[in-house]
């Protein structure tokens, strides 16, 4: 006796599946009035992106001086950490901080008294490579509370931060 054929199951998505998906994306357009956002309305205020900003810019030029006390301790360094250090006085200046760009061999006026660097090569790579990951999980953190261009901007940069901490530690493996 031959078996009865297969019940027939229509190919695609079902009905339901398709009003839901088109939920889903109304929702996620969300409602809008057509009016371009800008920095100011999205974030209620000006001041709230510029003190965004201002962090963004100490944050910057607090790494920088980290970059300068280890290269000031350990200028053998400068090959592997000055790309960095040229990198992060960029980031700084991006968010509208003036650094110094003084060549990365060269030992700084006045290193940061609140930046020590360790004994070892090895443990300030390591130190500075912690710096930049804490850096840049507070500025992935602060992205969500800024609007359109500075979250951007934060975002490029807390990715960037990431890639110095794993180029500072690949190194030491």
């Amino acid at each position: 006796m031959p078996y009865p054929p297969p019940p027939h199951v229509p190919s695609g998505p079902r009905r339901r599946s398709l009003l839901a998906s088109v939920a889903g994306g109304a929702l996620l357009v969300g409602c809008s009035d057509g009016t371009e956002n800008t920095e100011e309305s999205t974030a209620g205020s000006s001041s709230v992106v510029e003190r965004a900003r201002a962090r963004a810019a100490r944050d910057s030029r607090g790494i920088v001086e980290r970059y300068d006390a280890v290269l000031a301790a350990y200028p053998a360094l400068a090959e592997r950490v000055g790309p960095l250090r040229a990198e992060a006085v960029r980031h700084a200046e991006a968010f509208g901080e003036r650094v110094a760009t003084s060549s990365p061999t060269a030992s700084p006026a006045s290193p940061s008294p609140s930046v020590t660097v360790p004994a070892t090569e090895k443990d300030a790579l390591a130190q500075l490579a912690a710096a930049e990951r804490a850096l840049a999980d507070r500025r992935a953190k602060a992205l969500l509370d800024v609007p359109g261009e500075l979250a951007r901007l934060l975002a490029s940069v807390a990715a960037a931060g990431a890639a110095h901490a794993y180029l500072l530690m690949e190194g030491s493996r």
